[in-house]
C-alpha cells in the first residue's frame, strides 16, 4: 500500500470514521470522570465480591497517599508483581495519581528475570501478594537488588467473607507468611489513611504512565515507555470499535493477565472509559471462566487463541448458558480459521482477531465487531492509526508494489521509545519526509484494497506461546550452562493448543552420554512456565552460516523438511 493511499478508508467497516481526534488526557482523568459519573456502579466483580468505582477510586487515593508517606513521588518507578486481583487496580491507579510510573512484571518470572527488569527499570518498590508463587521470589529480589520495599497484599482479604474463610482453610499451602521485615509492608497498612493528600498535576503527553517490557524487534527485553496519552488514546480508540457503545453495559470477563499490555488496554483501560464492569479472575481456568460467564452474564471475553481452544475442549461448555456473550477479541497469536468457526458455532458469540504490540499500547488493528470482517486477517486499522508497508531490507523505502513488506505503524498510541535505550529507538523507528515517526513491527504483511491486513511472516525470532512472547536467546543462554552442551538453538514448533512451543536442539561435548530428556528436566525448572521446552533434541551438528554462526533459520527449514517427509 502506498504511503498516500487512503482509498480503503471509503470502505471502513468500524463504526464512524477512521479520522478521529483524541485530545490529550491522563489515565487518572479518565478514571476520575467515570467514577464521578458511575460512582456506585460496580467496576470489579472478584469471585462474587463487588467493588464500585467509588470504592476503587478511594483505594487508589489511599495507595497514593501511603506511597507519599513512604517518600515516593513523581517519576519514581513502582512495580506490579501481581495476578488479577483487586489490589492491582488500586495500586495501578494509585501509582498513576502519584505521578509515578507503573512497571508491569509477569507473575511467571523467575528470580533472575524479575531481578534483571527491576534493575533495568530502576524500580524502587514492588507490589505483590502473600502467595507461595510470588512472595518468596519477590523477597529474593529484594535481597539481591536495589529494590527498596515490598507491599504485600492478601487474596483472602479481597474475597467475600465465606470464600475468604474457605480460601484460608483449603488453600493454606498456597499462602506465604509475610516475614517480620522493616522493608516489607502489608497492603492494609499502606492504605490505612484517609486518601486526602494532594497529588501533582500530570502532563499526558510527557509523563510516563507505564513501562511495559517487550522483546521489541531484537529479542532482548526492553521497557516500552507508554505515556498517559498513549494509554488513554488507545483505550478510547478501542472503545469506539463497539457499535453498541453507550447503549449497553459492558461486563468484561477479565481472565487475561493484567500485566500483559493486551489486558491493560482491552480489559482494564477500555472498560473504565466505558463505565463497564470487569469480572476479574486470578488466572485463566476454563471451568472458572464458563462459570463466571454464566453467573455474571458477561458480555465480552478478550483472550488469546489458547484460551478459546481450552473453552471449546471443556466438558461444561455445552451445558453453560453463554447467551449474554456478545463479542470475543483474540490477540497475542494468530487465530486459526478453524478455531474461530468452531468457537462461534459452539457459543453463538462473535470471535474477531486483532493485532497490537506493547510498543503500540496494545491495539493497532482489529476486525469489525458486527460488519463483515475477513478471517485470516488482523482487520483494519483502528481510528487515527496509520499502517503502511515498507521494504523488508530498507525501511526508508516503501515495499515494492504487489509484494509483502514490513508493517509500520503511526498513531497516538505509539510508545515514546524504549527505557534508556536510544540505540534501540534508532532501530525501531523510521521517520518519513513529513516528519511522521513510524514504528517498525518486525512483522511482514500485505494490505488489501479495503485496508485489511494479513501477516505473512515475521522478521523477529520470538516464539508466540499462548499469547506470550518467548525469547530463544535467553533459553539458549541457560542451556550453555550445562556442562554437556556444546551448541544450542531454540526454535518455535507448531502446537495445536498454544500456537507454538519452544524446542531446543543441542550438540554435546565429546565423551558425554547425557540424554535430551535429562537436559530438558534440568532446563525447564529454570524457566518461566510459558518458556519451557517440549523437547531437547540431541544432534551431531547444527546448521551454520558461511561465517560459522549458528543459523536458526536453516534449522527451522531442516526441521520442517524432516516433518514433511514423515
Amino acid at each position: 500500500m502506498r504511503e498516500d493511499d487512503t482509498v480503503w478508508r471509503d470502505h471502513y467497516r468500524h463504526p464512524g470514521q477512521w479520522d478521529r481526534d483524541f485530545p490529550p488526557a491522563t489515565m487518572v482523568e479518565l478514571f476520575e470522570q467515570s467514577a464521578a459519573s458511575h460512582g456506585q456502579r460496580p467496576l470489579i466483580d472478584f469471585m462474587g465480591r463487588k467493588f464500585s468505582y467509588a470504592e476503587t477510586l478511594d483505594g487508589a487515593n489511599r495507595v497514593a497517599c501511603g506511597l507519599v508517606r513512604m517518600g515516593y513521588g513523581p517519576g519514581d518507578r513502582i512495580g506490579l508483581f501481581l495476578p488479577n486481583v483487586p489490589h492491582y487496580l488500586a495500586a495501578y491507579y494509585g501509582i498513576l495519581k502519584l505521578g509515578a510510573t507503573a512497571v508491569n512484571f509477569s507473575p511467571l518470572y523467575t528470580v533472575d528475570e524479575l531481578a534483571h527488569q527491576v534493575a533495568d527499570s530502576g524500580t524502587r518498590l514492588l507490589f505483590t501478594l502473600s502467595a507461595t508463587a510470588l512472595l518468596p521470589t519477590a523477597i529474593k529480589v529484594l535481597d539481591k537488588s536495589a529494590l527498596e520495599r515490598l507491599v504485600v497484599g492478601s487474596v483472602a482479604g479481597a474475597l467475600p467473607a465465606t470464600k475468604s474463610v474457605l480460601y484460608r482453610w483449603f488453600k493454606s499451602r498456597e499462602i506465604a507468611e509475610r516475614p517480620d521485615d522493616d522493608r516489607i509492608t502489608a497492603f492494609s497498612a499502606l492504605i490505612d489513611n484517609d486518601g486526602g493528600c494532594p497529588t501533582p498535576p500530570l502532563d499526558p503527553m510527557r509523563d510516563l504512565a507505564l513501562i511495559q517490557y517487550t522483546g521489541g524487534t531484537t529479542g532482548v527485553p526492553k521497557g516500552a515507555m507508554l505515556s498517559h496519552q498513549n494509554l488513554s488514546a488507545n483505550a478510547r480508540q478501542v472503545a469506539l470499535l463497539d457499535p453498541q457503545l453507550g447503549t449497553t453495559t459492558d461486563r468484561i470477563l477479565g481472565a487475561l493477565p493484567m500485566f500483559h499490555v493486551f489486558a491493560n488496554t482491552c480489559v482494564l483501560n477500555r472498560t473504565v472509559v466505558t463505565g463497564g464492569e470487569i469480572v476479574l479472575l486470578p488466572r485463566f481456568d476454563a471451568g472458572q471462566v464458563l462459570a463466571a460467564i454464566a453467573r455474571t452474564s458477561a458480555t465480552a471475553l478478550p483472550g488469546v487463541p489458547t484460551m478459546y481452544r481450552a473453552l471449546l475442549d471443556h466438558p461444561a461448555l455445552s451445558r453453560t448458558d453463554l447467551s449474554s456473550l456478545r463479542i470475543c477479541i483474540s490477540g497475542g497469536a494468530p487465530l486459526p480459521a478453524e478455531l474461530k468457526a468452531k468457537f462461534e458455532a459452539a457459543t453463538g458469540a462473535t470471535l474477531i482477531e486483532g493485532y497490537g504490540l506493547s510498543e503500540s499500547s496494545g491495539v493497532v488493528s482489529a476486525n469489525p465487531y458486527e460488519a463483515d470482517g475477513k478471517s485470516g486477517t488482523i482487520g483494519q486499522p483502528i481510528p487515527a492509526t496509520r499502517v503502511k508497508l515498507v521494504d523488508k531490507e530498507d525501511p526508508a523505502h516503501p515495499a515494492p508494489d504487489g509484494e509483502p513488506g514490513e508493517i509500520v505503524v503511526a498513531g497516538p498510541q505509539i510508545m515514546c521509545g524504549y527505557w534508556q535505550r536510544p540505540d534501540a529507538d534508532k532501530e525501531v523507528f523510521v521517520t518519513d519526509s513529513d516528519g511522521t515517526r513510524w514504528l517498525r513491527t518486525g512483522d511482514v504483511g500485505e494490505i488489501d484494497g479495503n485496508g485489511f491486513i494479513r501477516i505473512v511472516d515475521r522478521l523477529k525470532d520470538m516464539i508466540a506461546v499462548g499469547g506470550f512472547k518467548v525469547f530463544p536467546s535467553q533459553i539458549e543462554a541457560i542451556l550453555y550452562h550445562h556442562d554437556a552442551v556444546r551448541e544450542a538453538l531454540v526454535i518455535g514448533m507448531p502446537d495445536a493448543y498454544r500456537g507454538e512451543v519452544p524446542r531446543a536442539y543441542v550438540t554435546l561435548e565429546a565423551d558425554t552420554d547425557v540424554t535430551g530428556e535429562a537436559i530438558r528436566d534440568w532446563l525447564n525448572p529454570q524457566l518461566g512456565k510459558h518458556e519451557r521446552v517440549d523437547e531437547v533434541v540431541v544432534r551431531l551438528a547444527l546448521p551454520k552460516t558461511m561465517i560459522g554462526k549458528l543459523s536458526r533459520k536453516d534449522l527451522v527449514k531442516e526441521v520442517m523438511a524432516e516433518a514433511a517427509s514423515l
